[in-house]
């Protein structure tokens, strides 16, 4: 009986290079996610010859839709997450896949059920990284810690309000709802039904980095959907205990202990920004988390710092009287 590890046994070439693979050859189209996808197939169908196409990246490597059209002819299967129009000239992924068969839609794990205090400040609507405010962790924010700084609050005051009565009176604990039904009916939408994944992502604990960063078994477990769905064989290993979790090495946003213990889980305050290779990771407890974040926001005019709950919250007069202490409820 052939072994479903011979592939890794084959003695390589002279020249020290990897086994040529001979078998399906697989586009991945995709976000910061499509890499931890196109990695779980790399190891999940070791014959299959998978290439990476960053939607980041199109325009500049591809310049037209009908480019890229050209380029994916030699792919047996392309699998690809959502882009709308901006990213490559010439119309969406629904253009780019409009009758070819090859094509399979998978979704994008967008899940701040865990992490509903995070949010993006500056031009969301761009659809670039480069337009948003950076923080001390990346691309994220706490929405409590750039209100409390809009509305004049200082450190401490600010630390104090990351409480249980502060987090129920924001509508923390029902964005859990609110994320899964999104993500759930995301997923139906492209026909990739994520409902039973989801309930056993669940079992694991927090899934999530931040609240677009899944954990790599997330991604290990489409992967090997969209392989068996297409009529490959993927091999019966667990991702995660054969490869790095690339997006651990960027920003973890912690589970708030008050948050975790509504789902039984184990909370944390440390924040970690992203690091460099083999680096001892960098974490922020809250307060120097917050002091960091005013100090970029002090760097800001008030209009540059955009985030639309933020605004809408410093709009009600309820929400105002909670962050200066009015509130007696909290």
């Amino acid at each position: 009986m052939r072994s479903w590890a011979g592939a890794w046994r084959r003695r390589p070439p002279d020249d020290g290079s990897a086994p040529k693979r001979t078998g399906a050859r697989i586009a991945v189209i995709g976000n910061c996610q499509a890499d931890g996808i196109a990695q779980s197939l790399r190891l999940l169908l070791p014959d299959a010859a998978v290439s990476l196409l960053p939607v980041a990246s199109l325009a500049r490597n591809h310049g037209s839709l009908d480019r890229l059209t050209d380029h994916l002819i030699g792919f047996d299967h392309v699998f690809s997450q959502f882009f709308p129009e901006g990213f490559v000239e010439g119309g969406n992924v629904h253009a780019l896949a409009a009758g070819d068969s090859r094509f399979r839609l998978f979704p994008t794990i967008l899940f701040p059920g865990f992490h509903p205090d995070m949010v993006h400040v500056g031009d969301v609507e761009a659809l670039s990284a480069a337009r948003l405010v950076s923080s001390p962790v990346g691309p994220y924010h706490s929405a409590i810690a750039l209100c409390a700084y809009l509305e004049g609050l200082d450190v401490d005051a600010t630390v104090a309000l990351f409480r249980d009565a502060v987090f129920a009176r924001l509508g923390y604990y029902a964005a859990w709802d609110d994320a899964t039904t999104y993500l759930l009916g995301s997923a139906r939408d492209l026909a990739f039904p994520l409902d039973r994944d989801f309930a056993l992502w669940t079992r694991r604990g927090c899934f999530m980095h931040v609240l677009n960063h899944p954990k790599l078994f997330v991604l290990g477990d489409v992967a090997r959907r969209l392989a068996i769905e297409a009529g490959l064989a993927p091999l019966p290993v667990a991702v995660e205990d054969y490869l790095a979790d690339e997006l651990a090495a960027d920003a973890v946003w912690p589970l708030y202990p008050e948050i975790a213990a509504r789902y039984g889980l184990r909370g944390a305050t440390l924040f970690k920004r992203k690091g460099r290779p083999g680096a001892v990771p960098v974490l922020f407890d809250l307060p120097a988390f917050v002091a960091a974040s005013f100090a970029i926001y002090a760097c800001y005019r008030v209009e540059a710092l955009a985030c639309g709950r933020v605004e809408a919250w410093r709009q009600s007069e309820a929400v105002r009287a909670l962050f200066h202490g009015a509130d007696t409820a909290a």
